[in-house]
């Protein structure tokens, strides 16, 4: 596995305990264990070395994400997670699709914190939302808060401009009639420069290891990242460039063979999200795929040969017991070593620009996820505000 691949969850099974479409409930996606989310991670004095390596880990998956022509499109803490050697993995690609497509250009995108300008005021986006979403992360590792908690989407555009400005005439222009006409009806906010937005008492002291390490060049790729315009918004290779990023920028693992070069073992068919079924119709389908894996992969789940975690396939293959109490006893196995994992991060920092490879121990190698399974519009298990969508389409979108 190479070192972009290890900055993505890894699938290591998917099961359903019923064996008939009939009786058909429950999926059981079964993942990697990590040790935390970056919800936790944000709470602690991260220095220099540590906030950068781990901005510089989301960059390189985001670009291999989008090198395969994904955009991620949900990203926020909770949606990363951490080992307590400071490497990370990026999960959750339940809103992720194929750059393209024109199911892709759905308003319903990232947590409304998260949530780029031009996703609230459906101008239609590119890959370079999931930059923005990555700024919002950043500036909340500097702040220890939320940087734009807005109640809705309208005052989640309001959040943004009293902190960044009215963007210019230029961009207004590039709205549709309706949306320009409300946005330019609004009050003008001249917005703050980022020294004000984060002033040098938010930010660890100045690295002595690394010169490039310091407030000033970290407010000046927060500053990039968080532009309101997304052609003037920085990219991913801009950013991975960047003084405080590039201080552990290795080429041979940022620069990963494209699609063109390392295909996909089959083009997925995304007319099947693309059509409307009803519920009973979603339901045969998902089996279908569920028992379709099943029958290529059961014989190749792997099954840890010292863990105190049992692995969920593995109970049910061996004593049939419900898949239900084993996931239940690999969650609270999880969340009993997270809280000493998530102190152990400020303890294992990256020491020079050989940071540490990210791996997976046989005895921490899989949990069950049912993570983003529902469709109610409310917080998520987060505390996330997950509501409508874009101004554009009056607060109605399909998810």
């Amino acid at each position: 596995m190479t070192f972009l691949e290890e900055l993505i969850i890894g699938l290591l099974n998917a099961f359903t305990p019923q064996r008939s479409l009939e009786d058909f409930q429950d999926v059981y996606l079964v993942m990697e264990l990590m040790d935390a989310n970056l919800c936790q991670v944000i709470q602690m004095d991260l220095d220099h070395e540590r906030m950068s390596y781990l901005l510089y880990q989301m960059l390189c998956g985001i670009k291999h994400l989008h090198s395969a022509g994904i955009i991620h499109r949900d990203l926020k803490p909770s949606n990363i997670v951490v080992k307590s050697d400071c490497t990370l993995k990026i999960l959750d690609f339940g809103l992720a699709r194929t750059a393209g497509t024109t199911f892709m250009m759905t308003p319903y995108v990232v947590t409304r914190y998260y949530r780029a300008p031009e996703v609230i005021l459906g101008m239609g986006y590119t890959d370079n939302v999931d930059i923005w979403s990555v700024g919002c992360i950043m500036g909340e590792m500097i702040r220890g808060a939320v940087l734009f908690p807005g109640s809705d989407h309208i005052d989640q555009w309001k959040k943004i401009i009293e902190q960044l400005g009215t963007p210019s005439s230029e961009f207004m222009r590039r709205l549709q009639p309706t949306v320009r006409n409300y946005v330019e009806n609004q009050p003008r906010y001249t917005g703050y420069p980022f020294d004000k937005l984060f002033p040098d008492c938010l930010f660890p002291s100045d690295s002595t290891e690394h010169t490039k390490l310091k407030a000033s060049q970290a407010r000046d790729l927060l500053s990039k990242m968080l532009v309101i315009d997304p052609q003037k918004r920085i990219s991913v290779d801009e950013a991975l460039l960047h003084p405080y990023i590039s201080v552990w920028y290795d080429e041979s693992e940022v620069k990963a063979p494209g699609p063109s070069l390392q295909p996909a073992p089959h083009v997925y068919d995304h007319t099947v999200d693309e059509r409307e079924h009803l519920v009973e119709e979603w339901k045969t389908l998902i089996y279908a795929e569920v028992m379709e894996y099943e029958g290529k992969h059961y014989s190749e789940v792997p099954v840890p040969q010292h863990s105190h975690h049992p692995h969920p396939h593995q109970h049910q293959h061996q004593h049939q017991a419900s898949p239900h109490s084993a996931a239940a006893a690999a969650a609270a196995a999880a969340a009993a070593a997270a809280a000493a994992a998530t102190a152990a991060v400020t303890s294992a920092p990256p020491q020079n620009s050989n940071p540490p490879s990210s791996s997976s121990s046989s005895n921490s190698s899989s949990t069950s996820s049912n993570h983003s399974a529902g469709a109610s519009v409310g917080p998520d298990s987060n505390g996330y505000p997950e509501d409508d969508g874009s101004l554009s389409r009056g607060g109605s979108a399909r998810r």
